[in-house]
């Protein structure tokens, strides 16, 4: 199972509702945060916050997002380019970014050949470090904001 970058997390509805409290504050209307959750919950379409809750992912953000520019090395090779595509496992502790690089970089580190990749996709972690490793120990991604 997959979980797109759109779907809302606890997270991302807490802060809706803090963001809503102090509209509705400025507004002259005090709620409390409880009541500010369950109009959030309301408003995504969940009986109350429980329910929304229960259903909702426990997601930490996402290391980049779908049209960043993003910088970093693959296979050794440094980059800069956009990012087209970002997937959540299951796992919810790895995501999968499809990135295209503004110049293409050669992936082959002999002299007699070359093989350019300009569109990749790889597995990164929370921090951007794919987990996949070449066979002297470095990622095979290294990606950061820039």
């Amino acid at each position: 199972m997959t979980f797109s970058l759109d779907t809302p997390s606890t997270a991302s509805l807490k802060a809706e509702a803090r963001e809503l409290r102090a509209q509705l504050s400025r507004d002259g209307s005090a709620v409390t945060h409880g009541a500010a959750l369950e109009m959030v919950a309301h408003r995504h379409g969940y009986r109350d916050w429980n329910a929304a809750a229960a259903a909702l992912p426990e997601r930490v953000a996402s290391p980049v997002q779908v049209g960043q520019r993003v910088a970093g090395t693959y296979l050794r090779q440094p980059f800069v380019g956009l990012v087209l595509g970002v997937q959540v496992p299951a796992d919810m502790q790895h995501y999968t970014v499809t990135v295209k690089f503004d110049q293409p970089v050669d992936v082959v580190t002999s002299e007699l050949f070359s093989a350019f990749r300009q569109r990749v996709t790889a597995t990164v972690d929370l921090h951007g470090v794919s987990p996949a490793r070449t066979s002297d120990g470095e990622p095979h991604m290294r990606i950061h904001r820039l």
